[in-house]
């Protein structure tokens, strides 16, 4: 194989390890920058908007907390003894950190069968469903950052049983969602774009 030829090949195959849409953006703490680094999420948060009525800087500061806005996101894995893997601590996969049976039971509801978790627009629209369910069971308005949040991890009958306040670190958590919503919000204001 030809000197030029091998370098190539080398080229190609290291620009096609990174930069591309679904890794996260490099500047998470500032939503113009996200939004103009990745406008395809534009697009997807606006449509989770008209139609789920999530304000886009709330979806923005849960998506944050779930992956930092990385499409293949899973969660670490267990080890026993400290060494041997034994598989992932959930089944929690892609930008909102679905569950295998909460994506299949969102799948099913919204007959959008072919929805991939590591699809912006799917895990916004995901998103959507969710809080929406959690606004009806729980109570908790769609722009309360803190609460859905709470209610997002721990789940609509562990939200109820109020599971989270045994959680010191939660509680901290939904904190810094809430805080970083309201931080998204006041930034999303001065994008011209995103109105």
């Amino acid at each position: 194989m030809s000197r030029f030829f091998r370098a190539l090949v080398i080229v190609v195959l290291v620009g096609s390890c990174g930069g591309g849409y679904n890794t996260p953006p490099h500047n998470l703490d500032d939503a113009c920058a996200i939004l103009k680094q990745r406008p395809q999420f534009i697009k997807a948060f606006k449509a989770t908007k008209r139609k789920w009525d999530i304000p886009v800087n709330v979806q923005m500061a849960i998506l944050y907390q779930e992956s930092k806005f990385d499409a293949d996101a899973r969660t670490p894995y267990r080890y026993v003894l400290g060494v041997l893997p034994m598989g992932r601590q959930s089944s929690a996969y892609g930008y909102a950190q679905a569950l295998d049976a909460t994506w299949e039971q969102y799948k099913q509801e919204t007959g959008r069968r072919g929805a991939k978790r590591d699809d912006i627009r799917d895990a916004t629209d995901f998103m959507g469903w969710y809080m929406n369910i959690t606004r009806s069971k729980n109570g908790i308005a769609l722009d309360d950052a803190r609460r859905q949040y709470l209610a997002y991890h721990e789940g609509h009958t562990g939200y109820t049983r109020g599971s989270y306040k045994k959680k010191p670190w939660l509680m901290r958590v939904s904190g810094e969602v809430e805080d970083r919503a309201e931080m998204y919000r006041f930034q999303i204001e001065k994008c011209a774009r995103i109105r």
